[in-house]
C-alpha cells in the first residue's frame, strides 16, 4: 500500500516558477476561472470544456500556424471521427526550429566511446535545409514517406525535421532489426526514400548495417534513392549497395529553409505497434496532434523550459525518440546518446547528465531496477543537481523503485512515472511539479485527457482495478491505420469493448487521491478461478528477491481454468531450488494473496523483449500453449522462446 506521507513534494517557490503555475494565470486572465492551484479541478475542466482547454494550450505555448484561433474541434460527438482545428494550418518542423538562438546548443550527442558532438540551432537548420533541398530534388511531395533505418544520432533528427519541412511523413526503425523486422514495417508504408546507416555500436561491439541493407533495399520496390549514413566507420563490403546507394552528401547546398503548412491532421510520423502477435499495426499520427500533446506534456507536466537540456535513453524504434525531440518546440536541448546504459559500465549516462547538466532524465522502470540490482548509487557519486524531473516508463516502476530513487539518485526530484502508448504517442497519466510524489503512484492523469477506469460493466470505479478509458475525444488519437480504408480495424482496436470510448488495453486503478496504479496489459492479466490479477503485482514481489534478475509470468490454460505459471532469471551462476521456490511462494503470497502464488515456478536463462525492450508475456503464453508466435522478428532476442516450449514440467 502507498506510504502515508509523500515522497517528495515541490516547495511553494519551485511551484510558483513552474510552467504549470503560469498556464493556471493564463486561464485566469482569459477565462476567469481560478483553480487556486487545485490540480483535480483544472483536470476536471480540461475534460469537460475540452476545446476551451486545448485553445488555451495552443495560445499558452505559441503554436505557429494559421487558423488556429478559429474551431478547435468539428464533429465533437464522434470518437473515433472528431476532428481538432480543422480549419488551421501548420507544419511540425516551424514549430521546432522557431526563432532561436542561433548559437544555443539544439543537439548534443554521445556514443559509446565516441567523442561529444554538439550542434547549435545555426547548425541544425543547416542540415535540415540541406537535407530537405536533397528531398525535393529527389522528387519527394507531401504525404511521401520518408523512412530511416538509424541510429539517435543528431543526423536522424534532422532527417525527421527535413522531411516534416516537406510535409513528408517521416518513419523509423532501429539498426537492430532485423531484415524481416523492417520489411514487416517498412514495407506496408511503402516509403519512397531511405536513410541508412553504416553500423551502430553497442556494448562494445561494433555492428555492421551494409549486409542488411541489399536485403531491405530489395523488399522495397517503392523506394526512389536510398541515402547512406557514415556512423560506425564499417569496413563492411559495399560491392553489393554501390549501386543503389548515395551518400549523406546528397544534400543540396543551401541556407534556405522553408516550411509548408499543412493540415492539422496531416501524416506526420507512421507508428508500430509492437507486432509481436501478428504483422504491426501501421498507426498514423497528425502533425498538429502530435504537436500539441507533446507540447502540453513537456510544458505543464514535465516543466520543460527554455534552455532545458532534456535526455531520454531510447532508440528511434520507440516512441519517445519522437516524444523527445519535440521538446525542441520548448526550446530546449536534445541531450541522445546511442548505445549501451551499462557499457562500460552502469554509471555511463550519469556520467554523461553530470557532464551535460541534464534536467529532464528520462529512463525505464528496468533500468532502475537494474541499477538497484548492481548497487550502483549515483547520490554518492555524482553532482546531478542541475536534474529537476526523472521520468520512467516502459513498464510499471514499483514502490520499491520509487524508494531506490529518492535514497540513492536523487532526494529533492519530481520522479514521475508515466504511461501511455505508441498508440496516442503520448501519455494518459504522468507527472504534475506542482504536486506530491507518493510511493508507488503515477501522480496524475494527464490535462485534456478524460481518463476513467470501467468495471466489466462499463462503470467507473475508483480504489479498484479495471480497464483503462478515455472518455472523450484528444488531439492525438491517430489518424488512422495505414492500409484501413473504412476504420474497421482502428475501431476494433480501440472501440469495441465499449463503443465510443477509447479502451487502451491496460489494466490499472484509480487511487481516491487522483494517481494511477498500473498492473500490466489487460490482454496479459492472469485470470485463476475467475479472477483478474495484473502481472506487475507478481513482479513487484519476486524481482525484490536478491537472487532474481528478472521474471515472466503467464497464465497456461489447465484443466478448465486457468493456473499461474512465473518463470525467472537468476544472477549469474545461481540455480533454482525448493528452497528458493519457496522463499519466491511465500513472498508472493505475504505481499499478494494466495491466488497470485504461481502453481510452477521455473528458471530460465533469458526472457524474451520487444526491440523497445518490453518483456512480451503474450508470446511466452503462445509458446507455453504450443501456438505459434506469429511474428518473431517483432522481438530482441526471439531464441530466448525456445527456453518456453516443450517443458515437461508444464504437462503435470
Amino acid at each position: 500500500m502507498p506510504a502515508e506521507s509523500p515522497l517528495w513534494t515541490p516547495s511553494p517557490e519551485r511551484v510558483a516558477a513552474t510552467r504549470l503555475a503560469a498556464f493556471l494565470e493564463q486561464v485566469r486572465r482569459t477565462r476567469g476561472l481560478d483553480f487556486g492551484g487545485d490540480y483535480e479541478a483544472l483536470w476536471r475542466w480540461s475534460t469537460t470544456d475540452i476545446e476551451a482547454f486545448w485553445a488555451e494550450v495552443v495560445a499558452f505555448c505559441g503554436v505557429l500556424g494559421e487558423g488556429l484561433d478559429g474551431r478547435v474541434l468539428a464533429d465533437a460527438d464522434r470518437m473515433p471521427g472528431a476532428r481538432w482545428f480543422p480549419d488551421a494550418r501548420l507544419n511540425f518542423a516551424e514549430n521546432l526550429l522557431r526563432d532561436r538562438d542561433p548559437d544555443a546548443e539544439a543537439v548534443v550527442f554521445s556514443s559509446e566511446g565516441g567523442p561529444v558532438r554538439r550542434w547549435t540551432f545555426a547548425r541544425l537548420k543547416q542540415e535540415v535545409a540541406g537535407l530537405a533541398a536533397g528531398m525535393a530534388a529527389a522528387g519527394v511531395q507531401p504525404g511521401d514517406r520518408v523512412a530511416a533505418f538509424m541510429p539517435n544520432l543528431p543526423e536522424t533528427v534532422a532527417i525527421m525535421l527535413a522531411a516534416a519541412s516537406l510535409g513528408a511523413t517521416f518513419t523509423s526503425c532501429s539498426p537492430d532489426f532485423g531484415v524481416q523486422g523492417v520489411l514487416d514495417r517498412f514495407g506496408q508504408v511503402e516509403p519512397v526514400l531511405l536513410f541508412c546507416a553504416d553500423g551502430y555500436h553497442y556494448n562494445g561491439k561494433r555492428f555492421d548495417g551494409l549486409g542488411k541493407l541489399a536485403q531491405v533495399v530489395a523488399g522495397l520496390p517503392s523506394l526512389r534513392r536510398v541515402v547512406l549514413v557514415p556512423c560506425a566507420g564499417s569496413d563492411g563490403d559495399r560491392s553489393a549497395i554501390r549501386d543503389l546507394v548515395d551518400y549523406i552528401d546528397f544534400t543540396e547546398e543551401t541556407d534556405a529553409l522553408s516550411f509548408t503548412r499543412l493540415p492539422f491532421d496531416h501524416p506526420l510520423f507512421i507508428m508500430y505497434s509492437s507486432g509481436t502477435t501478428g504483422a504491426p499495426k501501421c498507426i498514423v499520427h497528425g502533425a498538429g496532434g502530435t504537436l500539441l500533446k507533446h507540447l502540453e506534456e513537456h510544458q505543464l507536466h514535465c516543466d520543460v523550459k527554455p534552455g532545458d537540456r532534456v535526455f531520454y535513453y531510447t532508440t528511434c524504434g520507440w516512441m519517445m525518440w519522437n516524444w523527445l525531440v519535440s521538446a525542441l518546440a520548448c526550446g530546449a536541448t536534445l541531450v541522445l546518446y546511442d548505445g549501451s546504459p551499462f557499457a562500460p559500465d552502469g554509471r555511463v549516462l550519469w556520467d554523461y547528465a553530470q557532464a551535460e547538466r541534464v534536467t529532464l532524465f528520462g529512463t525505464s522502470a528496468k533500468y532502475i531496477d537494474a541499477l538497484n540490482k548492481a548497487g550502483i548509487h549515483p547520490a554518492e557519486t555524482h553532482d546531478l543537481s542541475s536534474v529537476r524531473v526523472i521520468t520512467s516508463t516502459g513498464s510499471p516502476l514499483v514502490p520499491e523503485g520509487f524508494d531506490f530513487v529518492y535514497a540513492h539518485i536523487k532526494a529533492d526530484v519530481q520522479l514521475a512515472s508515466i504511461s501511455g502508448g505508441t498508440d496516442i504517442i503520448g501519455c494518459f497519466v504522468l507527472g504534475d511539479p506542482t504536486g506530491p510524489v507518493w510511493r508507488g503512484e503515477i501522480q496524475r492523469r494527464a490535462l485534456g485527457m478524460a481518463v476513467q477506469v470501467y468495471d466489466d460493466d462499463g462503470h467507473p470505479v475508483v480504489g479498484q482495478p479495471g480497464e483503462l478509458v478515455c472518455e472523450r475525444p484528444f488531439p492525438s488519437m491517430p489518424v488512422s491505420f495505414w492500409n484501413d480504408p473504412d476504420g474497421a480495424r482502428y475501431r476494433r482496436a480501440y472501440f469495441e469493448a465499449f463503443p465510443g470510448v477509447w479502451t487502451h488495453g491496460d489494466w490499472v486503478e484509480l487511487t481516491p487521491r487522483g494517481g494511477m496504479l498500473i498492473y500490466g496489459r489487460s490482454d496479459a492479466t492472469l485470470n485463476p478461478g475467475g479472477v483478474r490479477i495484473g502481472t506487475a503485482e507478481i513482479y513487484r514481489q519476486v524481482e525484490q528477491l536478491d537472487e532474481v534478475v528478472e521474471a515472466i509470468v503467464v497464465g497456461q490454460r489447465w484443466q478448465g481454468d486457468v493456473r499461474v505459471v512465473l518463470f525467472v532469471r537468476l544472477r549469474e551462476g545461481l540455480t533454482l531450488d525448493e528452497a528458493l521456490i519457496t522463499r519466491i511462494k511465500r513472498r508472493i503470497r505475504e505481499g499478494c494473496t494466495p491466488r497470485h502464488v504461481p502453481a510452477k515456478v521455473l528458471q530460465v536463462t533469458d526472457i524474451p523483449r520487444t526491440r523497445s525492450g518490453k518483456i512480451t508475456e503474450l508470446a511466452v503464453r503462445a509458446v507455453v500453449e504450443g501456438r505459434p508466435v506469429k511474428n518473431r522478428e517483432a522481438l530482441a532476442n526471439p531464441e530466448a522462446l525456445a527456453q518456453f516450449a516443450d517443458r515437461p514440467e508444464l504437462q503435470g
